[in-house]
């Protein structure tokens, strides 16, 4: 599934294409995604300029002075740049053509994903009221996660990537962050200290950074925005690498399932 850093990627690959653009037309080839893809959607947005791209945990927002459309990748989608005559293929569901004559394509084999229209204010809409603060701003910090973690006994992994406590905080980057911090996922999130803490807020922060800045991890069924994959995937420490050396102290890296998520860690450089 696409996390945070691929959405990121994405909404960096296709807002210059879009910003400041009319949309001349907006074609759906299958509407059975996650949810059916609303026919009034075109009228909403058709002739109008797109004021800005933004993205909220997964979620892109393609803001308009009418409204939002918020569309997600779901567990395979992508968006690409595409010129206007570009044959669409089978898994290419739904395109934003723009008026200078690009065009935004929506792919997803699996088409779990999905484009909502949102009349009113974004954040109140109910896909995102109830997400927590983005991980990379002022908001998310040592003593917010501190005092959210206070009494839960839910094991540190489940609880950072519980998108009511921080969005945006998936499988790769939590095991990558819980290593880097040197805490065990398997670990009571209330059972770890301020000190301990301040140092996987920082950690989260690290790897997410890392990860946008290079391009988003390559995952099979991700394409960035401007149609380049990610390589952040070279350099993951311990995600995928169950059995391998742990690049710490040379140890083997034990594989468990933690909430039927894969996880990998090491005995010996975490606890």
């Amino acid at each position: 599934m696409p996390e945070l850093p691929e959405v990121e990627t994405t909404r960096r690959g296709i807002a210059p294409y879009v910003e400041g653009v009319g949309i001349a037309a907006f074609e759906v080839r299958e509407a059975r995604l996650r949810w059916p893809v609303d026919p009034l959607i075109a009228s909403r947005i058709e002739g109008r300029v797109v004021e800005r791209v933004a993205r909220r945990g997964k979620y892109l927002l393609l803001q308009f002075a009418s409204g939002t459309l918020l569309i997600h990748l779901g567990m395979s989608g992508s968006l690409r740049v595409l010129t206007a005559h570009t044959p669409a293929g089978k898994h290419d569901h739904v395109d934003i053509c723009l008026a200078d004559g690009h065009r935004i394509r929506y792919t997803d084999p699996r088409r779990f994903g999905a484009m909502v229209w949102s009349d009113h204010p974004v954040n109140g809409h109910k896909l995102l009221a109830s997400l927590g603060p983005e991980p990379l701003t002022s908001e998310f910090d040592g003593g917010y996660l501190f005092e959210r973690s206070r009494g839960r006994r839910t094991p540190i992994k489940s609880f950072i990537m519980d998108s009511r406590v921080v969005v945006g905080v998936g499988n790769i980057y939590a095991n990558e962050a819980l290593f880097m911090a040197g805490i065990d996922p398997r670990r009571g999130a209330g059972r770890i200290s301020r000190r301990r803490i301040l140092l996987l807020v920082t950690a989260i922060r690290e790897v997410l950074a890392a990860a946008i800045e290079q391009g988003g991890t390559t995952l099979k069924d991700f394409v960035g925005g401007d149609g380049k994959p990610g390589y952040f995937s070279q350099q993951l420490h311990v995600y995928g690498r169950g059995g391998q050396p742990c690049t710490g102290c040379n140890r083997e890296l034990k594989e468990v399932q933690l909430a039927q998520r894969s996880t990998v860690y090491c005995r010996y450089c975490q606890r």
